[in-house]
């Protein structure tokens, strides 16, 4: 059985809304269902960091898969810096 929800917008916002889900070929009311089960998913996918454990975890699991190391910000400035030297006249 389907529920109605009232969800209260700023005429900017709904006509922003309306536009992208014109867009996609949905009405308003499908395209913020499918918005919203997108942020359910990613939520679900990417539950965060919560606890000091998780944030250790997190950097123990980037450091597994990082190659070398993280170069020296002077070798960064002289790869910014070739870069300017190296690019078209706008930049």
């Amino acid at each position: 059985m389907a529920t109605r929800v009232q969800v209260i917008l700023d005429e900017e916002e709904k006509e922003l809304f309306r536009r992208r889900a014109e867009l996609a070929g949905l009405s308003l009311s499908a395209w913020l269902r499918k918005a919203a089960r997108e942020k359910l998913a990613f939520e679900e996918r990417n539950p965060g960091i919560k606890t000091a454990e998780e944030l250790r975890a997190f950097f123990s699991a980037c450091d597994a898969r990082e190659r070398g190391k993280e170069p020296d910000w002077e070798e960064h400035l002289s790869v910014i810096e070739d870069s300017i030297r190296g690019g078209g006249p706008n930049t």
